[in-house]
């Protein structure tokens, strides 16, 4: 089982939305705190990106930022440009407000390539929740070819608007979001800098043990049948676990069981009790406990108010 895909499966909801800006000379744009998590390409020109705390960052053609945990920023073509605000629509897209004097014709200054994906923060995932506030992926020759080549796909379908590009743009959309997240991890690990789940995800033993938890999330895992499928021992492994995750490993279990179910309610027509089985409950009753216990609610009022 494929860790990351696995985690952002279970995060994402709705569907995610993009957009190509052409920009010109003098342009800014600020987005308010909002639940999405976004993405910036710079496809030409230049840019600067302005977090809501901390220094400006400078964009190259290729630079590509992500924004995971939703608070507000700016684009802008340079740093005393003017700041238009832009509104987060109802069906998950940003206004574009016109550039001041913006001309009709000619080059633009500036290309962007902007994105924004919908994530269940109720169930944020600790491995989203130890990204930065700004995650600056700079073009550089030979690295993260395949991040550059979904950018490329992206921006071309955004452009052509050929039969087809609805469906090819929310799969490409969708691929980019886990290339910008293995490009981080990449990164992350080549620099020395790899922490929590960065670096347990790279830990042979780690890795492998939440490989089974996630293949195969309702067996009764015990941890010495996990610290086997790592290849320690018990007391190592569950030393290991803890120091790089922060929680003991059966801890981790529980909360993705609960992740599971609650996936499965909000988009599987399975009965409580089938559901209670994937999670690894053999008692309805006893799930249906844990559950209210990890959401606040029952199963099934749960599954009511995310399909209202």
């Amino acid at each position: 089982m494929d860790v990351l895909s696995d985690v952002i499966a279970a995060m994402r909801t709705g569907r995610p939305h993009s957009a190509r800006r052409d920009k010109y000379a003098p342009w800014g744009v600020r987005f308010a705190a909002a639940d999405e998590a976004g993405f910036h390409v710079v496809l030409r020109g230049s840019a600067w990106l302005i977090p809501q705390d901390g220094e400006p960052v400078a964009l190259a053609p290729g630079d590509v930022v992500f924004l995971a945990h939703g608070q507000g920023h700016a684009l802008a073509g340079a740093l005393d440009a003017p700041l238009q605000e832009v509104r987060l629509l109802p069906d998950g897209t940003w206004s574009n407000p016109p550039d001041p004097g913006e001309p009709r014709s000619g080059c633009p200054d500036t290309v962007t390539l902007c994105g924004t994906y919908r994530l269940d923060r109720d169930r944020a995932h600790r491995l989203l929740a130890e990204l930065p506030e700004v995650v600056h992926l700079p073009a550089r020759v030979g690295s993260h070819r395949s991040l550059r080549a979904a950018v490329e796909l992206l921006g071309m379908e955004l452009e052509e608007q050929r039969p087809g590009t609805d469906a090819i743009v929310t799969s490409l959309l969708d691929t980019l979001l886990l290339y910008i997240l293995r490009a981080w991890w990449e990164s992350e690990l080549a620099a020395g800098r790899a922490r929590g789940w960065a670096a347990g995800l790279a830990d042979p033993a780690v890795a492998a043990a939440l490989r089974a938890v996630h293949g195969d999330p309702a067996r009764a895992w015990t941890v010495a049948e996990l610290a086997a499928a790592g290849g320690l021992s018990r007391a190592a492994f569950a030393r290991r676990f803890t120091a790089l995750l922060g929680e003991p490993p059966l801890t981790y279990l529980t909360w993705w069981r609960m992740t599971v179910a609650g996936r499965l309610l909000r988009h599987d027509d399975l009965s409580v009790r089938q559901v209670a089985g994937r999670a690894g409950y053999t008692s309805e009753f006893a799930f249906a406990k844990a559950f209210k216990r990890e959401y606040g609610v029952a199963p099934g009022q749960y599954r009511r108010g995310r399909t209202a």
